[in-house]
């Protein structure tokens, strides 16, 4: 699904010997300590969070990304908030400091000429944000879909802002993989890359192929969510999420890398090359997609 982390359900690939075991994780925090333990060998992290990482030490690489864009800022359907102005004092939820939904508050914050000391920035897991913002606990939201559409669908929620529309080449839930599983197991590793760019290229394909994915990723050893949840966030709009290209480009992650650093939530500058590992999608072959009901 989209930035299938943030904090939200997170599906993460835990890579045995010769098979791929599959975790699912409601958190950040918890995905993030069995990374660093190795009780998982490659997950869908946040991208400021992988460069934070490698930063103190830990071997890893982003090698694909896992979508562009999917993310929302949430408010209250009968709020009167038309910007993000308009939430100045009021409490904004966001999944962790690394989320990159945190970097895109900040972002429309600036764009207001504000700061995040203009609003009360409070961190909450993703699944538990459409509850918060119905009992009126936050006065808005930002999120990885499809805790942004729950709302939505419910119809106590609308979207202020999309990053569809206000930041083009969104990067959020990236791909990483220990080096060490790099070093032994690169055939296996490339086989995981090629699944994942090719699963992308059939999402994009035909609406029927969404639909299916929506069927899947509805149940409870994903995301847990009903199917027409889902499919609202694939269809409404069909660019709310995307995931035809996946390549990593160095542009975009210094960018992003550059707003982690203004946010404080990295310490310095890290060398491209020391956090990401593209020979994987220079050599990516397409391969056929299954999906069983």
């Amino acid at each position: 699904m989209s930035r299938d982390a943030e904090g939200r359900s997170v599906v993460d690939v835990t890579l045995a010997e010769s098979i791929a075991e599959y975790s699912k994780y409601s958190g950040w925090p918890e995905l993030k300590e069995s990374f660093m333990a190795g009780k998982v060998r490659a997950a869908y992290l946040l991208a400021p969070m992988v460069m934070d990482l490698v930063d103190s030490g830990v071997k890893a690489k982003i090698v694909s990304l896992g979508h562009r864009s999917g993310a929302v800022i949430m408010v209250r359907a009968d709020s009167t908030a038309r910007t993000i102005k308009d939430l100045r004092g009021r409490r904004v939820a966001i999944p962790s400091r690394f989320a990159v939904d945190h970097l895109f508050v900040r972002r429309m914050l600036k764009e207001e000429g504000m700061t995040v000391r203009d609003v009360e920035l409070v961190e909450m897991a993703p699944p538990e944000m459409p509850a918060a913002l119905y009992a009126r606990q936050v006065d808005a939201y930002a999120t990885g879909e499809p805790f942004g559409a729950v709302a939505e669908v419910a119809g106590y929620a609308r979207i202020l802002y999309m990053t569809r529309d206000k930041w083009p080449n969104y990067v959020c839930c990236v791909l990483t993989v220990h080096q060490d599983l790099i070093d032994r197991q690169r055939p296996m590793v490339q086989q995981v890359v090629n699944h994942v760019l090719s699963a992308g290229a059939w999402l994009e394909t035909a609406q029927a192929n969404r639909d299916l994915a929506a069927d899947f990723a509805a149940g409870p050893g994903v995301f847990n969510q009903r199917a027409d949840v889902l499919r609202h966030v694939l269809t409404n709009p069909h660019d709310r999420v995307t995931y035809a290209d996946l390549r990593l480009i160095r542009s975009e992650m210094d960018d992003l890398m550059e707003a982690a650093l203004e946010a404080g939530i990295i310490r310095q500058r890290i060398p491209y090359e020391r956090y990401v590992d593209e020979s994987f999608q220079r050599s990516a072959r397409p391969v056929g997609i299954h999906v069983r009901r």
